[in-house]
């Protein structure tokens, strides 16, 4: 069976417009987005943007990686030394996000299998490898899922923020658990992604799964509440997310100052 959270995707014709009313959701996910969109404007990323894309990106798969069990000291990564075949899929789907972009709007399926097939080589049997768990109710969902990205790829929830969409991929993806091994690095990178394409963080500056690590305890907390489908853990979820996504702009700023330095 699937989780109860996961009929938040079926139980109304938009499904996450709804969230919006949910108390202090709004206000928090705004608070985040001004946050990001005031990291976005360092001048360092006039002129070492690509750099500092590459530093946001390895921080977020060491965090990503350790939120699965699979902890490194980020100098110990950075230096080429760690074999951990989860921390070297968090590594390789880090790095293929966006070159995924455009695909993640048209078949987010495929990306999934994609995602999968990055972060679990090494780690699950060779037949595993893309293929969500054989039930037909995570299939269902899964296909919901698609459904609300290739929507808000289409416009068709327009005045949705992309944050809201993020978490909701995030959170629902974790309280499916589809895939073999490190689910959690699949869920954690649809969520970057759907920021990436949604136009809120289009060169893969945010390490949101930095602040997922930092507030771990939360993290984990906020995502079994997720799962319950009840209007507090929707919130508590939603909360969280903002919460990392302002750790995530102030590791953005901390990032450009040392570059820059």
């Amino acid at each position: 069976m699937a989780p109860a959270g996961s009929a938040i995707i079926a139980c109304v014709t938009n499904p996450l417009a709804p969230l919006l009313d949910l108390a202090d959701v709004a206000p928090a996910l705004d608070s985040a987005r001004q946050a990001a969109d005031a990291a976005m404007r360092h001048r360092a990323l006039r002129r070492s943007g690509g750099q500092v894309a590459a530093e946001a990106g390895l921080r977020a798969a060491v965090a990503s990686a350790a939120l699965d069990g699979h902890g490194y000291e980020l100098e110990q990564v950075r230096s080429g030394l760690v074999t951990d075949p989860v921390l070297q899929g968090a590594l390789r789907v880090s790095t293929a996000l966006d070159g995924l972009t455009a695909t993640w709007l048209r078949s987010p399926r495929q990306v999934l299998a994609r995602l999968h097939v990055l972060a679990a080589r090494g780690s699950v049997e060779e037949g595993e490898l893309g293929r969500p768990v054989a039930d037909p109710a995570i299939a269902a969902r899964l296909d919901a899922l698609s459904e609300l990205i290739a929507g808000a790829g289409a416009n068709r929830d327009a005045g949705v923020p992309a944050l809201l969409q993020a978490a909701v991929v995030h959170g629902e993806l974790l309280a499916l658990r589809a895939f073999a091994g490190p689910n959690g690095v699949v869920a954690r990178a649809a969520g970057r992604l759907t920021l990436i394409a949604a136009g809120l963080d289009p060169r893969g500056l945010l390490a949101v799964d930095v602040g997922h690590h930092r507030r771990e305890p939360e993290y984990m907390g906020a995502a079994g509440a997720f799962a319950t489908g009840t209007p507090d853990g929707l919130r508590s979820w939603l909360r969280h997310y903002a919460s990392a996504v302002e750790v995530a702009a102030a590791e953005l700023s901390d990032i450009c100052d040392t570059v820059s330095g």
